[in-house]
């Protein structure tokens, strides 16, 4: 069972204007995160890719691929997973940046395939927002193209979208036969896309026999790679009581309250067929990708118990959301691993 954290790329993940966190996005608040993160235990780390804010388009935004590379030389143990949206690099370009932050970081490097949810971010660029299905067909030939190239193939590939010509990149990757690839989506094409395609499935954050269903339906998909495995999105408010837990919760549910005109906005940008936002619809919740739905919300003990319940259910990495985020970061350090690791 593995720990990771959501990088801050775009900032708080529960409030926006929460006092006990300041909204700060910086490289330099990040850099100090993620070198924290690791010298916690955390073995994993997600670097989210957006252009633009996908809350408030006039609130700051880290760059995803160039942190990444910046990460990968400033850290030496945690696994650094990077967010990529197809559309915004040709495969050949993206896999060669790949493959040099696997170099960089030593064979710790990942990268996380996601289809586009925030329609401004495409729209506004001149690219376009294709309709949901067709961004996971374009997804797919892109990640037919960029895996082999991974592994030091040489491609050439015929499509709808696009045509390489005897490619190969060099150097090839020393330390294993490709990075990891990670993908996220929960709709029939994203499940298709990851049977067939994926390392890890990331699961965003929702009731424990709900992540069943959905680990018993990818689960079960024929493929010719080795078995999946599973990670979870879920933000965590862990204390002493239950009690103490649910009130830091009232307090976010309230500090969010504030966020309602970014909000709607938000949901204005999002892709109406877009799987998690129907999902995260359901449950009220704080935090994105599902955030507290995954019910981390707890005694410590409570908390340690539900990690373990998930982990039985074969989640094998949680990629967590915290705030105030290094605060609470520490404190998942020091009373929540413990205790799993005992239980």
């Amino acid at each position: 069972m593995r720990f990771g954290i959501w990088a801050l790329v775009h900032g708080s993940r529960g409030a926006l204007q929460d006092p006990e966190e300041p909204y700060d996005a910086s490289w330099e608040r990040n850099l100090a995160l993620v070198q924290e993160a690791e010298r916690l235990g955390y073995d994993s780390t997600l670097v989210a890719q957006h252009t633009i804010n996908p809350h408030h388009a006039p609130l700051d935004q880290l760059e995803a691929w160039t942190s990444a590379a910046a990460l990968a030389a400033s850290s030496s143990r945690i696994e650094i997973i990077t967010a990529i949206k197809p559309y915004l690099y040709h495969p050949v370009v993206l896999a060669k940046m790949a493959l040099q932050i696997e170099h960089i970081s030593r064979g710790r490097f990942a990268i996380n395939l996601v289809n586009a949810w925030n329609r401004p971010e495409l729209e506004k660029a001149g690219i376009g927002f294709a309709e949901h299905d067709e961004r996971y067909a374009y997804g797919r030939e892109w990640i037919s193209v960029v895996e082999p190239l991974l592994r030091g193939e040489t491609v050439s590939y015929r499509g709808q979208y696009f045509n390489v010509d005897d490619y190969t990149l060099r150097p090839a990757d020393p330390y294993r036969p490709r990075p990891r690839i990670y993908v996220g989506g929960e709709s029939e094409p994203a499940r298709a896309l990851v049977a067939d395609h994926g390392d890890v499935w990331f699961i965003n954050g929702q009731p424990l026999d709900d992540v069943r269903a959905l680990i018993a339906d990818v689960a079960s998909r024929p493929r010719e790679a080795p078995p999946l495995t599973f990670g979870l999105s879920a933000f965590v408010i862990a204390r002493a009581t239950e009690a103490e837990a649910q009130a830091a919760l009232q307090r976010l549910f309230d500090l969010a309250k504030l966020d309602a005109p970014i909000r709607a906005i938000q949901r204005a940008n999002t892709d109406p067929q877009s799987v998690m936002a129907q999902t995260m619809a359901k449950t009220p919740r704080v935090g994105s990708n599902g955030g507290t739905a995954a019910g981390l919300v707890g005694s410590y003990d409570q908390v340690a118990e539900r990690i373990r319940a998930f982990g039985a259910a074969g989640i094998d990495l949680f990629m967590l959301q915290f705030q105030p985020f290094e605060a609470e970061m520490r404190r998942f350090a020091a009373e929540i691993l413990p205790r799993v690791r005992r239980l």
